[in-house]
């Protein structure tokens, strides 16, 4: 039996995806560093303020989407399947 490659090819992800993706990724970062802020034991000499770096991407997603929009700029990887958004310069 064959194996069929699943890997979708960038230029068939429509930007429409792409779009939803990110915002799916940008509010999934929002909510995890809220959820982080509201642990308890953080008090005045714990350090402070943290915040979340890097995530892992919402799985509604394949991973090809996460990729492109490493390529396009909008997001970074940080490497063992998180990701992170660019740093302003």
């Amino acid at each position: 039996m064959e194996e069929k490659d699943t890997q979708v090819p960038s230029e068939d992800i429509s930007p429409e995806v792409l779009k939803r993706a990110l915002k799916a990724f940008k509010k999934r970062l929002k909510l995890t560093s809220l959820d982080e802020d509201s642990r308890l034991g953080k008090g005045a000499f714990s350090g402070g303020h943290q915040g979340v770096c890097a995530i892992q991407p919402p799985n509604q997603f394949p991973r090809e989407v996460w990729e492109q929009l490493c390529r396009q700029g909008k997001l970074r990887s940080s490497g063992h399947g998180l990701y992170e958004l660019p740093r302003l310069k």
